[in-house]
């Protein structure tokens, strides 16, 4: 008769917190086995010792290393697999004596785990059970006293060992997330929560429901002195605010206008990320729309971009039945965008108790310039060639005062696939006012897969170049562009040459 081995869970730290079931066993087994590392400290056993007796023979099994290197010819993970076949060969000698095996685990046994390197080597050979404990994931939840998820939503559990980019990008498409194994990882982990934008709704909870745990939002704590046993938690966006038991019985809604940057994820400012975390309904331009994750909790309203008051007045209406809006712009709401159509609608009476933000994103005009220098470094305009919403009678009366006036001037859609003309027409009026050697950047899909900028004169623009892509850049008389070998830099200097005195 061979012994019984046991993969017995914990808890998260509480000797309070171990099951009935973990409890009797502890005590009623012949051999406990526990891990640690060299220092030879094992919390798991500190946790189980209200539950031992005397006389239970205990198996110790130290770590060769944790974070260091290793002359192992295997390397790291040859040493560890050695050190786990040695302990599961001490565990089968008592099995095979016919004694029964307790292997201590904190937390839950086959949730990042010790106990599971001994499973996957002795269950196919001996009697064996795994006694589930609580995570330290929802210990966490319970000091943190927020929930982790609601309705729906999606949890994502996470090892901090990922890579900072790999780890945002999980973090950006998720409603909450745990982010387990700190320690030496936690600049690591912060700078993903920062690359996704969602630093500021994260928590760092340390050795929960022990008389040592430690609460802190994520952004305050020192990297220096995090240890292992500690876990970053993202909890439900739907009650981000919670702080009491209390439940709100009748629920206020909202409109929010974000603009979420030229192209990307990583264009878009972490506010915005967060007040879309926190939507119910994500309303815009379907392209747009479709740019963010599906979240299983939330509702996508794609229309067409043709419809702008009549999706403002949608949003409104969502938000007076209580539901949390967001309208989704591309670049920054307020430039040509639906920050104005919310807002106009918002005015009329019917919508006066609804409360409307807007949150700004980066625009396009600012990104294209970016790519060569800084051709906005001075006083500039900004103008729309569509003629959608206004005459080209106005259009170009606007391109000959900004002209006159001697601005740069960044060009919104310049193009469509029925207006083709106005590019041309737009080169030549300025003609009248600007040089022909004046700097012209063409820039389209900045920040996107077809991303191209190119750099021209206003003599040499070829409108066949120009889409419904792309925005263009057109110097003042100031603006140079100066040739080098990784790509021109064209600028328009702060200071005008008609100053004398500084100003």
């Amino acid at each position: 008769m061979t012994g019984q081995l046991w993969g017995v869970g914990l808890g998260p730290g509480d000797p309070e917190l171990v099951t009935v079931k973990a409890a009797r066993l502890i005590g009623a087994a012949d051999v406990i086995a526990f891990h640690s590392a060299r220092h030879g400290r094992s919390i798991a056993r500190s946790v189980a010792a209200p539950y031992l007796r005397d006389g239970q023979i205990e198996e110790h099994l130290v770590y060769p290393l944790t974070t260091e290197t290793t002359d192992h010819p295997g390397g790291y993970q040859g040493a560890m697999d050695e050190f786990y076949a040695e302990c599961a060969a001490r565990l089968a000698a008592h099995l095979d004596a016919g004694r029964d095996v307790v292997v201590l685990a904190e937390g839950d046994p086959l949730f990042y785990g010790s106990y599971m390197h001994m499973h996957k080597r002795l269950a196919d050979r001996y009697p064996c059970e795994v006694v589930p404990g609580v995570t330290s994931v929802s210990g966490a939840a319970a000091v943190l006293g927020r929930p982790l998820c609601e309705r729906d939503e999606v949890l994502t559990v996470l090892p901090g060992t990922l890579p900072p980019d790999v780890l945002a990008e999980r973090l950006r498409n998720t409603d909450a997330a745990a982010v387990m194994k700190l320690g030496r990882t936690f600049s690591n982990v912060r700078e993903a929560f920062e690359l996704a934008g969602r630093a500021d709704e994260a928590w760092y909870v340390e050795r929960a429901t022990t008389a040592d745990q430690r609460i802190a939002p994520l952004s305050e704590v020192d990297p220096d002195a995090v240890p292992y046993f500690s876990l970053a938690l993202l909890p439900s966006p739907i009650n981000n605010t919670f702080s009491t038991p209390e439940v709100r019985t009748e629920r206020e809604g909202s409109v929010t206008v974000v603009g979420l940057g030229p192209a990307g994820p990583e264009w878009m400012t972490p506010e915005v990320r967060a007040a879309i975390a926190g939507a119910d309904d994500l309303i815009g331009y379907g392209p747009y729309v479709d740019r963010l994750p599906d979240r299983a909790r939330q509702r996508k309203h794609g229309s067409d971009n043709r419809v702008e008051s009549e999706r403002a007045a949608f949003a409104l209406d969502l938000a007076r039945k209580g539901s949390s809006v967001v309208v989704v712009s591309s670049g920054d709401p307020g430039v040509f965008a639906m920050a104005s159509a919310v807002t106009e609608v918002a005015s009329e009476p019917e919508y006066a108790d609804i409360a409307v933000q807007v949150l700004p994103g980066m625009t396009a005009a600012q990104a294209v310039a970016s790519r060569v220098g800084a051709p906005l470094g001075h006083d500039f305009c900004v103008l729309s060639l569509s003629d959608r919403l206004k005459p080209w009678e106005v259009i170009a009366q606007r391109l000959a005062a900004a002209a006159a006036a001697d601005l740069a001037i960044a060009i919104y859609n310049p193009a469509s696939k029925t207006r083709t003309w106005q590019v041309a027409a737009t080169r030549d009026l300025l003609l009248e006012h600007r040089s022909a050697d004046t700097p012209v950047v063409v820039g389209r899909d900045v920040g996107g897969a077809g991303e191209s900028v190119t750099v021209t004169t206003l003599g040499e623009l070829d409108p066949s170049i120009v889409d419904m892509r792309c925005l263009l850049l057109i110097g003042s008389s100031q603006t140079r562009s100066v040739s080098r070998p990784a790509g021109p830099l064209v600028f328009t200097p702060r200071r005008h040459p008609g100053l004398t005195e500084p100003g």
